[in-house]
């Protein structure tokens, strides 16, 4: 993956949550739908200079689907949460969303217990919408769902 996106891998790769699971869901979404990449998944990465670190990876869970409603998701290793890189990644998604006709809703889902993550999507607009679903949740864990409806104004 260094090679390949010109970047370091830190040792404590990959984030929380971002698991073998995740990854081919991804490829199967690109394989299924090629055209629909940019509704994909990005590697999150901090600049220095000449220097690049994978900070993290999220995105898109898919393209829009058939009433509007596009799901954005993701996850900062440890030592580089609570920098701003979530949430500007966040808010760029969500941009890049609303600037498609197609997109009505942006929605996330996120652990009760992750108050970062819950902060990050309060930030840039996203209001509790009740109780979500996550088949690959941890066992025990609360899914929240948060939603930002169109017109965003950030």
């Amino acid at each position: 993956m260094t090679q390949a996106l010109g970047v370091e891998v830190p040792e404590t790769w990959p984030p929380p949550l971002y698991d073998q699971d995740a990854i081919q869901y991804t490829l199967r979404g690109l394989e299924a739908h090629p055209a629909d990449a940019d509704w994909g998944f990005y590697y999150l990465a901090r600049r220095d200079g000449a220097h690049s670190l994978l900070v993290g990876a999220g995105g898109f869970k898919g393209a829009p689907d058939a009433e509007g409603t596009v799901e954005v998701g993701y996850s900062v290793l440890p030592e580089h949460q609570r920098q701003g890189y979530a949430t500007e990644a966040v808010g760029g998604w969500v941009r890049f969303a609303f600037e498609s006709e197609r997109v009505a809703r942006v929605i996330a889902h996120t652990l009760a217990s992750l108050g970062p993550s819950i902060r990050v999507l309060e930030r840039t607009g996203f209001r509790y919408a009740g109780l979500g679903e996550d088949p690959n949740a941890p066992l025990g864990e609360q899914v929240v769902r948060y939603e930002l409806p169109r017109p965003w104004d950030r």
